[in-house]
């Protein structure tokens, strides 16, 4: 069976209501419906943004080529329903999402089934509370951050203040209490950021200028010895963006990926945009989907974010480097929310590589 393979019903659940398809499409959970050949038949919206496929590629497609299913689901063949809870599937170009999968019988349709997809990224421990539990560690690693990075300039201007006034070194003395005072100002700086609740005004912008200013004030500096490499989709449309925010966001993460390949033998970045016709996001209760068409992704060759924090990413004062504050990733995101859109972390292709991409609204044409 091939695309269109079911027509839906025009009736409405009453007389001026939502169609039937417009429910499906409106649907906050993953739906696949599989022909009894194992062909995907049709797929709603949030299908395609959890799986970062379009619903061009998607029907038509064999189930098993196009998704690495859990093992029960591969094995089962025997006309029952199905649930696996907290799974991970991987998609043919190779991004993986963890999942509650949910495989039905349609009935009065031999061979038909509906699969629900729901994204599993937070872990559900009985009892506990992942927001709550990611509120605690932020709160946490903000104490131990502050304890740490505050304490340490502070003993150094004791210190050299002490030393001051026996009279000896003046000059020297005097530029170290300035330098450990602007470090602590500039961390102050950089917390203060997530205070800021003022609304970004946002703005049609031709997003490839932007991008360029971003690389060339990386290659200026901390991306001077690493390659970056790019693939622009040529035909892209205007973005709504906040110019400010959005040239922030990039030099964050191109700096984020530098740091995540300092080891590397070879170390490569890529920078791509691309346009995804069909990706939406909740916008709320009572407000439409809003579309995130346009696709900007910094991708390296680094080892990626340890496991045990890779869902936390995007949180205050989580890092998986020693030294790392946990600040720049979470700036990004309130950016990038700001803007209406948002950021997303994975690890993909053969061999792995660090993917963080950011979704935006399209903005009105020139």
């Amino acid at each position: 069976m091939r695309r269109g393979a079911i027509v839906p019903r025009p009736e409405t659940l009453a007389a001026g209501g939502p169609a039937l398809s417009e429910l499906l499409a409106a649907l906050p959970v993953g739906i696949l419906v599989i022909d009894p050949d194992r062909r995907i038949a049709r797929v709603n919206a949030a299908c395609e943004q959890l799986l970062n496929l379009s619903e061009r590629v998607l029907v038509g497609q064999r189930l098993d080529d196009l998704l690495a299913l859990p093992g029960p689901a591969r094995a089962r063949r025997d006309g029952h329903a199905l649930a696996a809870f907290d799974v991970e599937i991987e998609t043919s170009r190779g991004a993986r999402v963890r999942v509650d999968y949910l495989e039905a019988l349609l009935a009065d349709h031999a061979g038909w089934r509906v699969i629900t997809l729901h994204h599993a990224a937070t872990p559900r421990a009985m009892g506990v509370s992942p927001g709550r539990d990611a509120g605690a560690r932020a709160a946490v690693g903000a104490a131990a951050m502050l304890a740490h990075e505050i304490k340490n300039p502070l003993s150094g201007i004791r210190g050299a203040a002490q030393l001051l006034e026996g009279g000896e070194g003046a000059a020297d003395l005097t530029s170290l209490i300035v330098t450990e005072v602007d470090r602590i100002a500039a961390l102050i700086d950089g917390m203060q950021d997530f205070s800021d609740t003022t609304p970004l005004e946002l703005t049609s912008e031709n997003i490839y200028p932007l991008l360029d200013h971003a690389r060339r004030v990386a290659r200026a500096g901390f991306a001077r010895d690493v390659a970056i490499d790019e693939r622009f989709d040529p035909s892209l449309p205007p973005v709504l963006v906040n110019r400010d925010a959005l040239l922030q966001v990039v030099i964050n993460l191109l700096k984020n990926a530098c740091e995540a390949v300092a080891g590397q033998v070879e170390p490569r970045i890529l920078l791509t945009t691309a346009y995804r016709q069909g990706v939406a996001i909740d916008a709320g209760p009572d407000k439409p989907r809003r579309a995130l068409p346009i696709e900007l992704a910094v991708i390296d060759n680094g080892p990626g974010a340890p496991p045990d924090i890779a869902e936390l990413l995007f949180d205050p004062f989580v890092s998986g480097r020693p030294e790392g504050k946990g600040l720049g990733l979470a700036l990004v995101d309130k950016l990038v929310r700001a803007m209406g859109g948002i950021v997303q972390y994975a690890r993909e292709g053969s061999p792995e590589a660090t993917v963080l991409r950011v979704r935006l609204a399209r903005g009105a044409a020139a």
